[in-house]
């Protein structure tokens, strides 16, 4: 993970961290998004997400979330290791772990 990005990623996650503190979970699900997006190629930020998206889901007693990073954490963490990845997927449950989905003008710039 190049500098820019990495700082990006951080970035984006304490902003999560720092709305969760303050209890706005919607708002900080979307930089958690974000941050999935920047960082499914690496094992660790991948896994952090979906960790704090874990964490959001609990917060919020979904069900749903809760049992998706459950599946995610793992499957991501293996993804990230062979490197098959939907490239561009947000990462929440309120997705299929397994769609391709259009990368932000925002985060694609980054990623190059």
């Amino acid at each position: 993970m190049n500098t820019n990005l990495k700082k990006n990623f951080y970035l984006k996650l304490a902003k999560a961290k720092r709305l969760i503190s303050l209890k706005q979970c919607e708002e900080a699900f979307s930089f958690l998004e974000d941050a999935h997006v920047l960082g499914q190629r690496y094992i660790i930020p991948h896994t952090i997400a979906h960790i704090y998206m874990l964490k959001i889901g609990i917060l919020q007693k979904d069900k749903k979330e809760i049992i998706g990073q459950l599946f995610r954490i793992p499957t991501g963490v293996l993804g990230s290791m062979v490197g098959i990845l939907p490239v561009g997927n947000t990462g929440g449950s309120n997705v299929s772990p397994f769609k391709k989905m259009e990368i932000r003008d925002d985060l694609q710039k980054l990623l190059q």
